[in-house]
């Protein structure tokens, strides 16, 4: 099968990704051929890129994407060709075809297609571990979403307006406010709101939320800090800002010793029957409906250096999608 693949062999701007034409060959043991109906764009495929998160060069690039098995090799059992399948594993899905670990690939249930899981696989689990099990809330708990008309923001939302969770969004233009609103966000504040800390405190009459689950990094945290009740969690999980660094200790204490924790959601996939439990949580609340998948925007595969300068000027919206 013909395929085209990005790569990059240096970190930098999104000028780095370059673009190859290859033929595959048969999947190997325990691999796959899979051809990608669909490919996700997200915030970690940037941090791969500028070498916030290194990797090996040269590199594929991607994590997320969705499609149909065309052949699979000696040793898989849990998947066969013709079956559609959804990764947020290994580098290498902005592609229109690859061989891969079959072990990288989630089956998708017939009643989620190809775009929608590609849009809200790799967030999706996210938002599965952060507010299922990294820092879950009950009914009537206060939480402060960050970016919440993003791609992550707004299914976690969602996901914890189905808990009975209150929520707080920030957004960084009035034009997103009404998103977050939708999505199910009790109030939202504009992100560059000198008194957005005070007027979280308002709003949860002065007591503060219990979790801030926090993507936005370097930017929103000293806010964050002065947004938390006593014993919260300060769940952080991406840098869109830049990331935060020279914690002081101390200052967890003088907030009202809070808790904090750096999330990546690949450490609550590790274990496969975890993994799987977590996909089918995921699968769950899409095919149910309590989970709706925003698509923004769609580019060319090919255009994702494009796709790239969008995201990080933040002109998105919802999640990204790829089309080979």
């Amino acid at each position: 099968m013909h395929a085209t693949q990005a790569y990059f062999d240096q970190t930098g701007g999104p000028e780095v990704i370059q673009w190859r034409e290859i033929d595959l060959s048969a999947p190997g043991p325990d691999e796959i051929l899979v051809r990608h109906e669909a490919v996700g764009l997200n915030y970690i495929d940037t941090y791969f890129r500028t070498g916030l998160y290194p990797a090996p060069l040269p590199s594929g690039l991607g994590v997320e994407a969705a499609g149909v098995v065309e052949a699979v090799g000696e040793g898989v059992t849990n998947l066969k060709p013709g079956q559609r399948v959804a990764t947020f594993g290994a580098l290498g899905a902005y592609s229109s075809a690859r061989i891969a670990r079959a072990s990288d690939y989630f089956a998708v249930p017939e009643a989620v297609d190809s775009r929608t899981a590609a849009a809200v696989f790799l967030k999706g689990a996210t938002v599965e571990a952060l507010a299922e099990r990294c820092a879950p809330l009950g009914p009537g708990e206060w939480a402060l979403v960050p970016a919440a008309a993003g791609g992550v923001g707004l299914l976690l939302v969602q996901w914890l307006k189905a808990r009975g969770v209150r929520v707080i969004g920030t957004v960084g233009s009035e034009a997103k406010q009404a998103l977050a609103s939708e999505a199910g966000a009790e109030v939202v504040f504009l992100s560059g709101d000198p008194d957005l800390a005070a007027k979280v405190r308002e709003t949860t009459s002065g007591t503060g939320v219990a979790v801030s689950y926090d993507g936005v990094g370097a930017a929103m945290w000293e806010t964050t800090l002065k947004s938390m009740r006593r014993r919260g969690m300060i769940v952080s999980f991406g840098n869109a800002s830049g990331p935060v660094t020279g914690v002081n200790l101390g200052v967890l204490a003088s907030h009202g010793s809070l808790y904090v924790t750096r999330m990546t959601m690949f450490d609550y996939y590790r274990d496969p029957a975890e993994a799987a439990a977590g996909a089918a949580k995921l699968w769950d609340m899409v095919a149910s409906g309590k989970l709706k998948v925003s698509v923004g925007q769609t580019y060319p595969l090919t255009e994702a250096a494009q796709a790239h300068r969008d995201l990080e000027a933040r002109k998105t919206t919802g999640s990204t999608l790829l089309l080979p």
